[in-house]
């Protein structure tokens, strides 16, 4: 990785875990979140990965209006780094830890490969 991709890298961990802790407090089940990327296709390659604890709570989720405002805390935050992603939406995904214990076996890093 290179000195400015490990920077960026760095930026866009400190500003997703303030989406992270904000969205522990306002989403049920949510858990945490992640990203995945290429940066030698960036930011096109970007993805998100949010992780809710059950399949349950997941999809109360998705049908709620939350979606809609976790999206746009997301690409708020990756605005102020100057990160202009159009669709957001294709940049997101959501996932949880009930889906990776079955598929597996709770390895996320083999989970997060397979993704990208």
């Amino acid at each position: 990785m290179r000195k400015t991709d490990k920077k960026r890298d760095k930026q866009l961990g400190e500003c997703l875990t303030q989406v992270c802790q904000h969205s522990l407090t306002q989403y049920n089940g949510f858990q945490w979140l992640t990203h995945i990327v290429n940066y030698t296709h960036f930011p096109k390659s970007l993805k998100i990965v949010c992780v809710f604890d059950t399949e349950h709570n997941l999809n109360i989720f998705l049908k709620s209006h939350h979606r809609q405002q976790l999206n746009s805390l997301i690409h708020q935050a990756l605005f102020k780094l100057n990160i202009n992603i159009h669709s957001i939406v294709s940049h997101i995904s959501y996932d949880t830890e009930e889906r990776c214990q079955k598929e597996h076996n709770g390895n996320w890093a083999k989970r997060c490969a397979q993704a990208h």
